[in-house]
This record gives C-alpha cells, sequence and structure tokens, in this order.
C-alpha cells in the first residue's frame, strides 16, 4: 500500500501569495486541484494535503467533489519541510503501509506517466528512496520505502530530508525522465508566469 502526501505548508514568501491557490490554465483549476488531480490519475488510491500557512486558501483551492483527496492542518509549518512530510506521514501511516509518495505543490507541471513510472519503479525494486532524475537534475515526486520512515522521523529538522538521502545513496534508485514537470519549481512571481505559459496538460 502506498499513499501520497503533497506538502503545501509553507509561507509561499516569495510569491507573496498561496501558490497553492492560484490558477493554472483556461480553466482556472488551482495548483493544488492540478496536483491533486495529477496523483490520481496516476493510479495512487488517495492523496493527503498538508497546509499550514495558509490553510483556509489551500482547502478552498482543494478539487469540489473529490473523496479521495483530504486536507490535514500543520500548525508546525514554520519547523521546516522536513515537518510538513512527518505531519503527513503521521495522518497516512498505518501497519499496511508499504511506501509514501511526497511530491510539492510548487511541482505542478509533472505529468501522471511520470509519477506511475517512480511508483513502478519502486514496485519493482522496493528501493528505500526513488526519485526521477534528468542528468543533473533531481526532482518530484519522490517515493520513502517504509525502511525509511523511522531515518524520516529522527532526521535533523534543520537538515531536512537531505540527511536520508545521503544515508542510502548507494540503495538509492533514480529514475531518468524526460519530463521538464518533474524538475520545474514554482517559488516566484517570474516562475508562475513561466509555468502559466507552459502547454495545456
Amino acid at each position: 500500500m502506498i499513499r501520497a502526501i503533497v506538502l503545501a505548508a509553507g509561507a509561499s514568501s516569495r510569491m507573496g501569495q498561496a501558490k497553492a491557490a492560484l490558477p493554472l490554465g483556461p480553466t482556472g483549476e488551482t495548483v493544488v486541484a492540478r496536483v491533486v488531480r495529477t496523483l490520481l490519475t496516476a493510479g495512487l488510491p488517495s492523496v493527503t494535503v498538508v497546509a499550514g500557512a495558509h490553510i483556509d486558501a489551500v482547502r478552498a483551492a482543494m478539487p469540489a467533489f473529490e473523496p479521495r483527496a483530504r486536507v490535514i492542518e500543520h500548525l508546525g509549518w514554520a519547523q521546516g519541510q522536513l515537518s510538513s512530510l512527518l505531519a503527513g506521514l503521521a495522518a497516512v501511516d498505518d501497519p499496511q503501509l508499504e511506501a509514501i509518495l511526497v511530491t510539492l505543490a510548487d511541482v505542478p507541471l509533472v505529468r501522471p506517466e511520470s509519477v506511475s513510472a517512480i511508483v513502478h519503479a519502486w514496485r519493482q525494486t522496493r528501493a528505500p528512496i526513488v526519485r526521477p532524475v534528468d542528468g543533473d537534475r533531481h526532482g518530484h515526486p519522490v517515493v520513502f520505502d517504509r525502511t525509511v520512515f523511522d531515518d524520516l522521523r529522527h532526521a535533523d529538522q534543520t537538515v531536512g530530508a537531505k540527511a536520508v538521502f545521503a544515508t542510502h545513496a548507494s540503495r538509492r534508485l533514480d529514475v531518468p525522465i524526460k519530463d521538464d514537470g518533474a524538475f520545474v519549481d514554482m517559488d516566484t512571481p517570474d516562475d508562475y508566469r513561466t509555468i502559466q505559459n507552459e502547454p495545456s496538460r
């Protein structure tokens, strides 16, 4: 069993407003709704969105009438991205959980087939960490196998998940993905304008 977690808890200080609630493309679909749709289309059974600084905006921006997606509030969002990941993990963890797939609301253009490829690679290998790469770039989503959950829980939050990536570097699986959407972050108004000009997906 694998569950999807979307990190959307930050203050979006460089954007100046809640990134997750921004509209994308001609339909007006929001950033977080696009990410949720992508994950569900890729075959993930459920999506948990971790919100914090802009909880009301994120809730309002979620796809309507989608029972497979939910928002949880992370009051400690200011402690950093790893703390949000752990809040999501706590919300979905149970004895049958085998892995989590983690992505960012900041990466809305990743294609469903790219997500499926990452999940498939994890299922085939059960590597502790699986991520997309394109040359020197590495992106999202990332699968964390259950075998690294305790490492994530005990990692230094000032370092974040990078420490866990380093610990498991020899067993980490990098999956070549030809999809710019897996590597393009949307952090600033300029990034948003660039993404708005991308072809509709």
